[in-house]
Formats: C-alpha cells, sequence, structure tokens
C-alpha cells in the first residue's frame, strides 16, 4: 500500500506540471527556490566545519530550530493544499493505523521534504571533526527529517480542521503575517549585537534553549558530542526520539478520526436589520458612507491593510529605541505616522469595488456623494486616533506645548491624504485582489501605474503637510509659540486640501463613469 500511496504522491505532483502555463512557471520557480535555500544551506554547514565546534553548535541549533518551526507553523498560520487528505481515503476501508503510516511516508516525496533533507544531510560535513559526532550526526538525520514532516503532517490535518472556513484562513493568515512583522525588530536587534564581544554568550543561552525544546533537540546532538557533552547529547537523543514518538501517536490519532468526521463547514451568521443603511442618512452620500463601512468592518481586503497602520509606528520605534533614542523623542513619531497611512489608505478606493462599481453610475450617484461617502470611515476612526494618540504622545514627550504641533502635522497628513485619494481613486484605479480571494495573493494584472500613483500620492501627502511639519520643527528647537502656528497651518491646509479634492475628485468621477466601470472589469 505504500509505494500504491507514494506513486500516487508522484503522480499527482507530475499532474501540477499539467496547468496553465503561468501555474507551471509559479510551480518552476517554487522548485528553484526550495532548491537555492537547500544550496546555501549547504554551503554554511559544510562552512561551519572550519568554525569553531562551539560557534558551529549555536548555529546548527539556531538555525535548524528555525526552520523545524518553519514547518510546524507555517501550516496553520497560512495552511496548506494536502492533497493527500487522510479523509480522502475513507471510504477505502484502510486501517488507520497503516494509512497514517504511509501517508507519512508519502510526505517526504515533496521539494520542502528534499531541501530538508539535504540541509539535515549538510550537518554530516559539519560535526566530520571526529567520529563519534560524526556517527551521532549520521543519527539525528533522521531524527531531524521525522521530527520536521511529522510536525508538518500535524499541523497541517489540524489546519485542515480549523481553516475549514475562509474567514479562519484570512484570521490565521492575518495574525501570521502580524507575527512575521513584528519579528523585524528582533531581527534588527540581533543583527546590532556585538558577537564577538557579547554575542556568543548571548548566542549559547539562545542555543541551550532551544536545544532543551522539540524544536532544537534532534540538531543538538552532534554539537554535544563535539563539544565535549556526551551526557547531554545522551538527553537530547532521548527528548528528540520522545517528540517523534508523541507526533507519531498525535498522528495517527488525527487520521483516525479524520476518517470519520465530516469537514467542518462554516456557519452562516444571520444578520438582522440593515446595519450601517439604517444608522446613516438616506442619501446618496450616506448610503456609499453604509455600504465603505460595511467594507471597513468585513472586507478582509480592508482589515488586513488597516491593521499594518498601528503596526507600522512600532517598526519604526524598536530600532529607534535599541539604538538608544530617548522616549521623548519616539513619542513624537506615532501620530504623524498613523495619521499619513490612513489618508494615503484610500487613494484606490474605487478600485476595490470591482464591477460592483457600475451600481454608482447606473444609479446616477454624483461624484460629490461618492467622494464624501467613502471619507466617512475614515475620517470616523481618524479624528478620534489623532485627538487621543496626541494627548497620549504629548503626556509621553512630557512637555503639554508640543500638543498644538502633533495635532497640526497630524490633521495636515491626514485631511491632506484624504483629499489627495479623492482625486487619485478616482483617476488612477489599479487593479487589486478581486473581492472574495485572499488578502494576500496577487492582483491579476499589474504595472508601472500602481508604483507611481502609490509614491505621487504618498509624497503629496507630505509635500501639503510641509508647513505644518516645518512649524512644529521650528518649535521643538525655538518657542512653543511655533506650534500654534503649526495647529493653524495643518487644519487650514489640510481643510483646504479636502475640500479641493473632494471637488476635482467628484469632477473627475462625474466625467469618467464608463472608463471607471471599463477598468474595473479589466483588473
Amino acid at each position: 500500500m505504500m509505494l500504491h500511496l507514494v506513486r500516487l504522491k508522484l503522480r499527482l505532483m507530475a499532474n501540477s506540471f499539467r496547468r496553465g502555463p503561468m501555474q507551471v512557471v509559479g510551480l518552476a520557480l517554487g522548485i528553484l527556490y526550495g532548491v537555492g535555500v537547500a544550496v546555501l544551506g549547504v554551503a554554511l554547514l559544510v562552512a561551519l566545519r572550519l568554525a569553531d565546534a562551539e560557534l558551529a553548535r549555536v548555529v546548527t541549533v539556531i538555525g535548524g530550530s528555525v526552520v523545524t518551526a518553519g514547518f510546524l507553523l507555517v501550516p496553520l498560520a497560512f495552511g496548506v493544499d494536502d492533497t493527500l487528505d487522510p479523509r480522502r481515503f475513507a471510504l477505502y476501508g484502510i486501517p488507520a493505523g497503516r494509512l497514517s503510516l504511509g501517508l507519512a511516508i508519502t510526505a517526504l516525496v515533496g521539494v520542502p521534504a528534499a531541501a530538508l533533507a539535504l540541509i539535515a544531510l549538510g550537518t554530516l560535513a559539519t560535526w566530520s571533526r571526529d567520529p563519534g559526532s560524526f556517527l551521532l550526526a549520521l543519527l539525528s538525520v533522521p531524527l531531524i527529517v521525522a521530527t520536521c514532516v511529522l510536525a508538518a503532517r500535524v499541523s497541517t490535518s489540524v489546519a485542515a480542521f480549523l481553516l475549514a472556513t475562509r474567514r479562519a484562513r484570512e484570521l490565521t493568515a492575518g495574525l501570521g503575517v502580524l507575527v512575521l512583522v513584528l519579528l523585524s525588530p528582533a531581527i534588527i536587534v540581533l543583527a546590532g549585537v556585538d558577537w564577538a564581544e557579547d554575542g556568543g554568550g548571548t548566542g549559547r543561552r539562545i542555543a541551550d534553549t532551544l536545544a532543551w525544546t522539540p524544536l532544537g533537540a534532534a540538531w543538538a546532538i552532534p554539537g554535544d558530542a563535539a563539544t565535549g557533552r556526551g551526557g547531554t547529547a545522551f538527553l537530547h537523543l532521548l527528548l528528540a526520539a520522545a517528540a517523534i514518538a508523541l507526533l507519531l501517536l498525535a498522528w495517527r490519532a488525527l487520521v483516525a478520526w479524520m476518517l470519520v468526521t465530516p469537514q467542518r463547514e462554516g456557519r452562516i451568521k444571520e444578520y438582522t436589520g440593515l446595519g450601517w443603511f439604517d444608522r446613516l442618512p438616506g442619501s446618496p452620500s450616506g448610503a456609499v458612507a453604509a455600504r465603505s463601512a460595511t467594507y471597513w468592518l468585513r472586507d478582509p481586503r480592508y482589515r488586513v491593510s488597516l491593521l499594518m497602520i498601528p503596526v507600522t509606528p512600532f517598526l519604526m520605534i524598536v530600532p529607534l529605541a535599541f539604538v538608544g533614542v530617548p522616549i521623548e523623542v519616539l513619542a513624537l513619531i506615532p501620530v504623524p505616522v498613523v495619521s499619513l497611512l490612513l489618508g494615503w489608505s484610500l487613494h484606490n478606493d474605487i478600485a476595490y469595488d470591482n464591477t460592483a462599481i457600475w451600481l454608482h453610475v447606473a444609479s446616477g450617484t454624483s461624484g460629490r456623494a461618492d467622494r464624501l461617502g467613502r471619507l466617512f470611515p475614515a475620517i470616523v476612526v481618524g479624528i478620534p486616533v489623532l485627538v487621543i494618540g496626541s494627548v497620549i504622545s504629548a503626556a509621553l514627550h512630557g512637555d503639554w506645548s508640543v500638543l498644538g504641533g502633533l495635532l497640526g502635522v497630524g490633521t495636515s497628513l491626514l485631511l491632506a491624504g484624504l483629499g489627495f485619494s479623492s482625486v487619485t481613486s478616482a483617476r488612477f484605479p489599479y487593479p487589486v485582489v478581486r473581492p472574495g480571494d485572499s488578502p494576500f495573493s496577487q492582483p491579476q494584472s499589474t504595472g508601472a501605474t500602481m508604483a507611481v500613483v502609490q509614491s505621487v500620492s504618498f509624497l503629496a501627502s507630505l509635500l501639503l503637510s510641509a508647513p505644518a511639519i516645518a512649524f512644529a520643527g521650528l518649535g521643538l528647537f525655538g518657542p512653543d509659540s511655533w506650534f500654534w502656528w503649526s495647529l493653524a497651518a495643518g487644519v487650514g491646509v489640510g481643510l483646504l486640501a479636502l475640500v479641493g479634492g473632494i471637488l476635482l475628485g467628484a469632477r473627475i468621477f462625474d466625467r469618467r463613469g464608463p472608463e471607471l466601470v471599463g477598468a474595473a472589469v479589466r483588473a
């Protein structure tokens, strides 16, 4: 039976190359990427043969733990299309034990498993320092492969239940991307460590901790022996074997459960009333505002984009704090950054409607009503965030006079960005992810328009806010009265840009209605 399953897996892999040309190109690029990662990993491990044994152990344990964590967490975070899902064999009467073993072996067939095997074999070169460490490295290779492959099988099956609905997949994917983004400051911090001075102790502590977990136990065995810790190597060997045994038991239990459990179906949520359409005026601009607010709350494409807005200041603050920038200065960063991104976020708002934009054109909705309605959620969210954030930032800064500058700069960036976005979204819409698709997928067609529109709209918000920013800068290094000039300039320029953008965007919308529908259909 195992041979049949392996042949089936190979046949499915071969059939993948009989799809459309773009899919074949994508598969080929994926294979090349996997091979490239494996070659780089093996080259690094071969180079570690010449390094100090303690350093080689630290690098292999930390790097190997990251690899194992990737096999475990990626299917949970993003989901994986399991071509040999155990539920597909439910009607064949195969015992759960035999099926689980056969599917575990077929998991060794594939690009990720092949790349993992090459990297694991590369550790033989690293630990070919003496017969003892080499033999333990030879023993750790199957342990490494078994741990990663079984972890991937278990997490893939768990994901098949947890991520059965689109909303669950979008939620976990969003959380996964958020975690990856939040890890970037940690990478920056680690990159800034002086490993020649104090990094060795830090690396050893991290490696020692990971070695006592299932993530790094199998990777640590030969390194322990090479550094003269034979007893620790034996304990890590037992830990790695116990982890594999537990994964095997979990995998068998999951297979037995999946054979008798139907796929989880998403619940259809029942709504009462018309939501925002009940709360906002029954006018054209009110209807557009209600629809925009509904999009912001329910459309995953909007939710993912909005999730990144508060994360961006955090990514800027952590590295700056690490290099010694005082909290009084860091407190001034979040409000302008959030205001800038929130105003800029609507620069391509019409494209998110896709073909639904024809409703606006066919019903004769005026451009002014469309432009005003789309600004509603951004203003409702942006103004409270701006005011509350400015108060908190001023308190952290320790000087309340800076409040005027924060309000002025934030107001200008927000309103000027919304005004300019009212023009660009009507004049230069570019393709985005279609409704119903994953927010992390790529749009169906892209071009230079996307990069140009994004850059110009972003820079325009900064240029229009230059007076408020300049006055706030003078207030930081001069009299406090400049902060209030910043507030006046920010509110004045922001309102003028907002009103001008709405009027110009409305004229463009009224004139280019049919072209907007055509652009949405082509996207």
